[in-house]
């Protein structure tokens, strides 16, 4: 009753074979030790730069009006330094409060977040 074991094991080398330098293998062990490829993982989409709600909130369409008045770069710069102000208010809000700078953080992202849901960044 006693059932045979020996077909799930490998031949592997002795320790006398590895001393002495043979590097010989059995096609046995060649055949066992060989990895087969994985299956093909699905490709990630890349990654996009730029704003998911392009073109969408309440005040997209006033971001786009204004920025194509004021031009591209200028208007980039005035975007620059309005984020640059919000993100000031939101520290030194955090210091009247106590909050540590991971909340800080997080509070930031919240605030960039909503722009884009709001449009803002559009």
């Amino acid at each position: 009753m006693a059932a045979s074991v020996s077909s799930g094991l490998r031949a592997l080398p002795t320790w006398s074979s590895s001393v002495s330098g043979d590097d010989r293998c059995s096609p046995l062990v060649m055949s066992v030790s060989v990895r087969q490829p994985r299956s093909a993982r699905p490709l990630r989409t890349p990654a996009r730069m730029g704003n998911v709600n392009e073109g969408k909130g309440i005040f997209a369409p006033l971001v786009v009006v204004v920025r194509n008045i004021v031009g591209r770069k200028r208007f980039n710069q005035l975007r620059g330094k309005a984020i640059a102000l919000h993100s000031q208010v939101i520290t030194e809000f955090c210091k009247t409060i106590g909050a540590d700078p991971k909340q800080r953080q997080g509070l930031i992202r919240l605030a960039k977040k909503n722009g884009e849901k709001l449009g803002f960044l559009a």
